[in-house]
């Protein structure tokens, strides 16, 4: 059974009735070990959802029970998304890849360590190759640390402008397009687009993905607030509420600044890289668009080229070889490398409060898995469980 465009049927298969055996019992696992407190994991396969569970708790001390229309804080699952209204607006022939940053953000200038001008264009922007970087990278005393850069996920009521101020204050860390830094440059692409349609991103990202998907929940405000997952952080013997201001370790860095009431604040700008909040069917629907060619919010050749690696050989982390990058996600090319059953051209990512996907385009896969619980649901143990878990029943079927 095929599903209509941004929708997704209900599989009542064996491999649907499999995959509950084998994914209920890692999500009941990593709840009685305390490894998070609350989960919505999806599973689309060939069209169909042959998986769907909500576990734990929305929020422990009201005991809360997670539901499956759980509105979670995305973090950097936020970043595929403005990328592909970034791409949507390429196609209406409004901005080129190759367009540099400086003819939509004049101001934005920053130099070489040595002191010379730079040229970033959009397309460094879209595959992180710009030289710029995110502060959780650094020391304390780091230069983004100095500048007091915020990366999208703290500093509550701050504006893009007096950001991208503070950005452009510090040195690249090397010359735009040699070589590859996961950081803010999708917060810089996101006030691009404000400025191309002269709107803001929220009405952009809307007009250009999330309407057309109707993705009824995604947005950078939260509008049902009773429905918003409390987020919490490792910590032993069971993960500990997020605080305010909440400093989540990140080795080898200084660590990741949280503010979760950042959200509410509207005069906070909306990160393009981090400032989201959705749930986790609208973003299966969104990754299903991409699987299936785009439509109808993108031409299959935007998407061939999106979910393409774009970064050559340029090593994107220590601790993932065999992967490079396209526009907004990682893209395998050597599972063999990686140690991973994923197939090559899978695409994936996380997100800093909790959460992992992946797209298996071979094989017709989707996976969401979104939890409350930084970093374990994105970095830890539980996403490689819920991967395993899932091949193991689709690769034998």
């Amino acid at each position: 059974m095929t599903a209509a465009p941004g929708q997704t049927s209900i599989s009542t298969s064996s491999q649907s009735l499999t995959l509950d055996h084998h994914l209920d019992a890692v999500i009941e696992t990593a709840l009685v070990l305390n490894r998070i407190v609350g989960a919505v994991v999806m599973v689309a396969h060939r069209g169909d959802i042959v998986y769907q569970s909500a576990a734990g708790f929305a929020e422990r001390e009201t005991r809360t029970l997670t539901q499956p229309d759980t509105v979670f804080r995305l973090a950097s699952l936020t970043k595929p998304i403005v990328s592909a209204a970034a791409l949507a607006l390429a196609e209406q022939g409004k901005i080129s890849l190759d367009d540099p940053v400086t003819k939509w953000i004049p101001e934005f200038q920053p130099k070489l360590p040595d002191g010379c001008d730079a040229v970033i264009t959009i397309r460094q922007l879209l595959t992180h190759t710009a030289g710029l970087s995110y502060s959780y990278f650094e020391s304390v005393d780091g230069p983004y640390h100095r500048a007091n850069i915020s990366d999208g996920l703290d500093q509550p009521g701050l504006s893009i402008t007096e950001n991208l101020q503070r950005l452009a204050s510090v040195p690249l860390l090397y010359a735009p397009g040699t070589s590859f830094r996961y950081s803010l440059a999708t917060d810089v692409l996101g006030e691009v687009l404000a400025r191309v349609e002269n709107a803001s991103l929220p009405r952009v990202t809307a007009a250009l993905v999330t309407g057309p998907l109707r993705m009824q929940d995604t947005s950078f405000v939260i509008q049902h607030p009773e429905r918003l997952a409390m987020p919490y952080v490792n910590a032993l013997p069971a993960p500990i509420r997020m605080q305010d201001h909440h400093l989540v370790p990140y080795p080898p860095g200084s660590g990741i600044p949280f503010a979760p009431g950042r959200i509410f604040d509207p005069d906070s700008y909306p990160s393009a890289g981090a400032g989201m909040a959705g749930t986790a069917g609208d973003f299966v629907a969104f990754l299903e668009a991409l699987r299936t060619g785009g439509a109808p919010i993108l031409h299959r050749q935007t998407v061939e080229a999106m979910t393409a690696n774009q970064t050559g050989d340029f090593v994107i982390d220590p601790r993932l070889p065999g992967w490079g990058f396209g526009f907004g996600a990682a893209i395998l090319s050597d599972p063999v490398a990686a140690q991973t059953p994923e197939s090559v051209g899978t695409f994936r990512w996380g997100g800093g409060y909790g959460h992992s996907w992946f797209v298996d385009p071979q094989l017709e896969l989707t996976v969401v898995a979104l939890t409350n619980t930084t970093t374990e649901g994105m970095a830890g143990v539980f996403p490689l469980a819920i991967r395993d878990a899932v091949y193991r029943v689709i690769s034998s079927s």
